[in-house]
């Protein structure tokens, strides 16, 4: 089954499927492209099941993004972190300790 409907449905196997879609990234372009698209879901965006529900699930797909350092996954977390509110972009951006989402360059999760 893909993981991509397991997702999209939520349910409590949502975060782990996202977590092996991200773990994908970069060498499966499928997998990139699902999570840009995963991660500008409202529903995902409102997931709060990490670090004592500050981090949303979309905060997830959109480093697991920026981890791959390919120009595409970096485009693609790009506008998806867009798509986020201005609250919500600042808090991202204060979690990753940079000013801008291009300076971010985090770690693979």
């Amino acid at each position: 089954m893909s993981l991509t409907p397991l997702i999209r449905a939520g349910g409590p196997y949502r975060g782990m499927a996202a977590f092996a879609l991200i773990d994908r990234v970069p060498g499966d372009a499928a997998a990139v492209e699902a999570l840009g698209a995963l991660a500008k879901l409202p529903s995902v965006q409102a997931d709060r099941r990490l670090r004592g529900h500050k981090i949303s699930l979309a905060w997830g797909m959109i480093i697991g993004l920026l981890a791959g350092e390919t120009p595409r996954c970096r485009e693609l977390a790009c506008v998806a972190f867009a798509e986020l509110g201005a609250s919500e972009q600042g808090m991202l951006l204060l979690y990753l300790k940079v000013e801008a989402i291009e300076d971010a360059h985090p770690d693979r999760p």
